[in-house]
């Protein structure tokens, strides 16, 4: 079968033949593969900077999990594992962990959707404990899970969501997806820190949730820091998610000591067993979302024969590519 290969860790991956899957028992199944998104943990493993004892024998195939039909006809989402993964035309899935994919819902959208909504999901519902009428800020909101991330604390009843990106034409958009308030990282230092200042003012951040990390995050966090013995305290859950902007912040102790700060992360090894055993439950809910066309991810749709270049692009401007065997 054709699949997109990983030879050496830090390369992309080649479009070349691979052995067919071959289930090793009754509770394995076969998939034909019908879409899969290309996401940062996928990109992230096959570079050996996540989790590097996920990809211990190579060659292999990328992809932890997917969209595809089983022999009798039904659509589901599946993950496998190495050295099979899920951009290849075919794969062997758990019985255990298939998931069907509703009406109105097409493969594509159904492989792109899991990674970046079960993320904003979990960071608004977990790890922020939204409660109705909160504001919410979102750094990083041009990106794709940042998109999902305004719709879905709309819908859990976000009073206010202010989102800020640096992607100009994906930002107009934004008000669209429900954001009350948009804020162009494109500026300098010193206009961007009043612009978040001005609008934490006005309407104090309750959750804040973080894709980018890096000097972006630093302007926010010197905005939110009190300096004053009287300033008013408020507190706002800080959630680090990505680091699309670096990996390291200078953070001031003055930042914590002044302002109800409370900073936490997101990520494998932080999220608690029960809250991972609710992972199926939860995309069953988003997944009905999509359907009911109350939650929209934009897509591009790429053939497997053109991994390598797909895998290497950039400039996604808010969608999520999708490789189709």
């Amino acid at each position: 079968m054709k699949a997109a290969v990983l030879h050496k860790l830090g390369e992309a991956p080649k479009f070349e033949d691979f052995p067919d899957p071959i289930p090793q028992g009754d509770q394995d199944v076969l998939v034909h593969i019908t879409a899969a998104s290309i996401k940062n943990i996928d990109k992230g493993l096959a570079a050996g900077s996540h989790y590097d004892h996920y990809y211990t024998e190579l060659p292999c195939i990328v992809g932890i999990d997917g969209a595809g039909i089983l022999d009798d006809g039904t659509h589901v989402l599946a993950g496998t594992r190495p050295p099979y993964g899920m951009m290849a035309e075919k794969a062997i899935a758990a019985k255990a962990y298939l998931m069907p994919i509703p009406e109105g819902v097409d493969d594509v959208t159904a492989a792109a959707l899991p990674n970046p909504a079960i993320s904003a999901w979990m960071a608004l519902t977990w790890r922020g404990q939204l409660k109705a009428g909160q504001t919410v800020f979102i750094m990083g909101a041009t990106g794709v899970t940042g998109k999902l991330a305004i719709q879905l604390a709309k819908h859990f009843g976000a009073g206010r969501v202010v989102a800020a990106g640096r992607n100009s034409d994906v930002l107009q958009t934004l008000p669209e997806l429900g954001a009350d308030a948009v804020i162009s990282l494109a500026q300098s230092d010193e206009a961007l820190k009043e612009a978040f200042a001005a609008e934490a003012r006005q309407h104090p951040f309750d959750i804040v949730l973080d894709f980018l990390w890096g000097h972006p995050s630093e302007v926010l966090l010197d905005a939110l820091t009190g300096h004053s013995l009287v300033a008013e305290a408020h507190t706002t859950r800080y959630i680090e998610i990505g680091e699309m902007a670096g990996s390291k912040i200078a953070l001031s102790a003055a930042t914590l000591r002044s302002a109800g700060i409370e900073l936490y992360g997101q990520g494998g090894g932080s999220v608690p067993s029960e809250m991972m055993a609710r992972i199926p439950e939860v995309l069953g809910e988003l997944l009905g979302l999509a359907a009911a066309g109350k939650i929209r991810i934009d897509t591009e749709a790429i053939p497997l024969r053109d991994i390598e270049q797909a895998w290497q692009r950039d400039d996604l401007h808010g969608k999520r590519i999708v490789i189709i065997p």
